[in-house]
C-alpha cells in the first residue's frame, strides 16, 4: 500500500525537502504531496533590496510549479485544521487529505494586528514593513518622497524572520541617504525589544559600534505597547515614547493559524519539536521544519537549509524502522548588509556565538566572518542564483550542515557565551 508523505508550505524548507526525498522514496512506494495556498515562490532575502531599487519585484517572484520536480502533487488551498489523531488534515474548502507521515513547513508571518494602533490609517502612510514583497514595494515608493525628517526602524519583538534584516536595512537606509546627500536631514533611530544591536554578545558589540559610527541612534529594551498614529509615536510598556515621521517596523511574526486550530502550537504558533531532529514532541507522525518549529535559533534560510539536510536523512532512516541519529546543531550563518557595497557574514550555532574568522575555510575563507568586506557583499547577492538553482531543487552545496570552528578565533577578553 503507498504510503503519503504530506508537507504544508511549499516555501525554502518544504520545497527543499521533496526535492530530496523524491530522489530517495521510491514512487511506487512513497506519494508526495505539497499544500500551500498559491502558486507563487518568493526569494524573501531578496524583499531587503525592493526599496532601494537594487531588485525589481520579478526578480524576486517565481512559480511554486516549477520547483517541484515530477512526481509532487500541488494541492492550493487554505488549511483549515490537522486532525492528529486521524492523521488528516482539512482545508477551508471542505477537502480533507490523509497523511502517514506530516511535515509542517508553513513559516512565519508578520502580524501586524497584534499591536494596537500599528495597522490603521497610516499603514503603509507612514508606516510601512518589508518582511512582505507588497510592504517593500510600498516602502520604496514611500522612500523616493522622502528627503528630511525622522526615520526610525523599529523591531517589535524577538523571534522575528531573519533577525539581523532590521539592521540591515538600517545600514542600507544610511548609505542610501547618504548618496543622495540627504543623510544630515534625516535622524536615523533603531529600536529593539534587544539590550543591544544583536542576540549574541561579540556580535552584539560589533555591530552596535558600527550604529555609533554612522551616528545612527539605538533605543534598547524598548517593548512597543501602542502606536499612536495621530502623533506618529511609538509607545512602550514602561511608557517611553519615540517620534517618528517614516516608521519601518518589523512587526510580531506568529506560525500559522491553522497550527492554533490544531493544537499543534505555543503561544506564536511555533510547533514545540526536538530541538536536534524536529519531531513534534506531541505526534511522533509530525515534524515541524524551518521557521515554523520552535527551536532556539534564528528564523532564517541557512537554517532551514541546515536543517534539511539532518531532516532528510533522518526521516530515510525512520521510515525504513531505523532510529534516527542525525542532529541539529543550531547552525545559522547569515550575510549581514552594511551599505557602500560591503557586507559581514556571521556562522553560529546553539552552543556557539558569531565569532571573528573566515568562512568555509581557514585562512582561505573567502568569506570573512564580522568584518565588513565586498567579498561578503557579493556573496550575499550571488545567492540568489544559487537559491533559484541549487538550493531550492535540492541540489548538493558543498557546505557542511553543523557549524565547524575551523577558522574561527574566539577574543582574548571574551569567555565562553552559549548561543542558544
Amino acid at each position: 500500500m503507498t504510503k503519503q508523505l504530506l508537507v504544508l508550505g511549499g516555501g525554502t524548507a518544504g520545497t527543499m525537502i521533496v526535492n530530496k526525498l523524491r530522489r530517495r522514496l521510491a514512487p511506487e512506494q512513497w506519494a508526495i504531496t505539497v499544500v500551500d495556498r498559491d502558486d507563487r515562490h518568493t526569494y524573501q532575502p531578496g524583499y531587503l533590496f525592493l526599496p532601494f531599487g537594487t531588485y525589481r519585484p520579478s526578480q524576486v517572484v517565481r512559480s511554486r510549479h516549477r520547483f517541484l520536480p515530477d512526481g509532487v502533487d500541488l494541492v492550493l488551498g487554505e488549511i483549515h485544521r490537522v486532525d492528529p489523531e486521524e492523521r488528516t488534515v482539512a482545508l477551508t474548502d471542505g477537502h480533507r487529505l490523509h497523511y502517514d507521515y506530516l511535515v509542517i513547513a508553513t513559516g512565519t508571518s508578520p502580524r501586524p494586528d497584534q499591536t494596537p494602533g500599528m495597522l490603521g490609517e497610516e499603514w503603509r502612510r507612514s508606516i510601512f514593513d518589508f518582511y512582505t514583497l507588497e510592504g517593500a514595494t510600498a516602502l520604496a515608493s514611500a522612500l523616493e518622497g522622502f528627503d528630511h525628517g525622522r526615520l526610525v526602524v523599529h523591531v517589535t519583538d524577538m523571534p522575528i524572520k531573519c533577525p539581523v534584516a532590521p539592521l540591515e536595512f538600517t545600514f542600507l537606509a544610511d548609505a542610501w541617504l547618504r548618496e543622495r546627500g540627504l543623510r544630515d536631514r534625516v535622524e536615523l533611530v533603531y529600536v529593539t525589544p534587544l539590550p543591544g544591536a544583536f542576540t549574541k554578545p561579540i556580535a552584539s558589540q560589533h555591530l552596535g559600534s558600527m550604529l555609533e559610527e554612522r551616528k545612527i541612534a539605538v533605543e534598547p529594551d524598548f517593548l512597543v505597547e501602542h502606536v499612536d498614529t495621530a502623533r506618529r509615536m511609538l509607545v512602550s510598556y514602561d511608557e517611553r515614547e519615540v517620534p517618528f515621521d517614516l516608521l519601518v517596523t518589523v512587526p510580531l511574526n506568529m506560525g500559522a493559524e491553522f497550527i492554533a486550530r490544531s493544537g499543534l502550537g505555543d503561544e506564536l504558533n511555533y510547533v514545540p519539536v526536538d530541538r536536534h531532529t524536529f519531531q513534534s514532541r506531541a505526534h511522533d507522525t509530525i515534524f515541524a521544519v524551518g521557521d515554523a518549529n520552535d527551536i532556539p535559533t534564528s528564523k532564517a534560510g541557512s537554517v532551514a537549509h541546515f536543517s534539511v539536510e539532518v531532516f532528510v536523512d533522518n526521516f530515510l532512516q525512520l521510515v525504513s524502522g531505523q532510529p534516527m541519529t542525525g542532529s541539529f546543531d543550531g547552525h545559522a550563518n547569515c550575510f549581514v548588509e552594511s551599505g557602500g557595497g560591503k557586507g559581514l557574514l556571521i556562522d553560529f550555532n546553539y552552543d556557539t556565538e558569531p565569532l571573528p574568522g573566515t568562512y568555509p575555510l581557514p585562512v582561505l575563507g573567502p568569506m570573512e566572518l564580522l568584518k565588513e568586506t565586498r567579498a561578503n557583499h557579493l556573496g550575499k547577492l550571488a545567492f540568489r542564483w544559487l537559491y533559484w538553482n541549487v538550493l531550492l531543487p535540492g541540489r548538493p552545496l558543498p557546505l557542511p550542515a553543523h557549524m565547524s570552528m575551523v577558522g574561527k578565533s574566539r577574543p582574548a577578553d571574551q569567555t565562553t557565551t552559549p548561543a542558544a
